[in-house]
This record gives C-alpha cells, sequence and structure tokens, in this order.
C-alpha cells in the first residue's frame, strides 16, 4: 500500500502529516475518552481544565496553535474567523468552574475547528 503525503488542492499541495497531527492533537484534547455506558468523549481538556486560570490558558493556547496552522495551511479569512469563533466561545465556557468542564465535553472546539481544516481540503474525517 503507498502511503500519501500530500493532497492536491487547487493546485496546491497540502501536507497531509501536519494535518494529521493538528487532527491527533485534538482528538487528545478534546476526545480520547468515553464516558462509559455513553457515547460523550472527554479528552485531556476536561482534566487540564479543572486547574483553574492557568489550565484554560494552556488550553487556549492548544487551541490557537491549531488555529495558527490553519492560516499556515492557507485557509481563508472567513473560516479562520470561524475557527476563533470556537475558540472564544470555549474559552468563554471555562472560565464559569465546572459547568465550564462539562461544556468542553460537548462544545470541542479543537475538533470542530480541525473539521473545519477537513472541508477547506476536501478531505473526510476519520474518527468517528
Amino acid at each position: 500500500m503507498v502511503a500519501f503525503t500530500t493532497w492536491h488542492h487547487q493546485d496546491r499541495a497540502v501536507p497531509l502529516r501536519r494535518i494529521e497531527r493538528l487532527r491527533r492533537l485534538a482528538w487528545v484534547i478534546d476526545a480520547i475518552a468515553r464516558v462509559p455506558g455513553t457515547r460523550f468523549r472527554f479528552g485531556l481538556n476536561s482534566i487540564i481544565g479543572l486547574a483553574p486560570g492557568a489550565g484554560d490558558a494552556a488550553l487556549t493556547l492548544i487551541s490557537l496553535y491549531i488555529v495558527y496552522e490553519a492560516i499556515r495551511l492557507g485557509l481563508p479569512q472567513a473560516k479562520i474567523v470561524r475557527m476563533l469563533g470556537n475558540v472564544a466561545v470555549e474559552a468563554a465556557f471555562g472560565v464559569v468552574p465546572l459547568l465550564g468542564d462539562l461544556a468542553d465535553v460537548v462544545w470541542k472546539a479543537n475538533l470542530r475547528n480541525v473539521d473545519i481544516i477537513d472541508e477547506h481540503f476536501g478531505m473526510v474525517p476519520n474518527r468517528r
């Protein structure tokens, strides 16, 4: 089997390894574990976010890193704004102790943002 490292989109090579790395990061942060007996998934976001202030700040920086990589990949400004909106919603929820951690289980800004990247390049995510 041949593994491809690039995908061509509008006559431009897209580095698949970079996108896959972002997808794995989003998965670890937002959905690596499952709540037993349910279909709800959570990630390190729910655990790191328990640390008041510093945890949410670190998670916001990780989320902004995914947006930064999307800029480097050449996503249009409208999609970058959507991605920043996802990060802003997650950061705003994160300010509220415990409720913010529960909201992280539902909102999953990083997975949403990776979906925006995948959709832009016409790729189907392989995580569900």
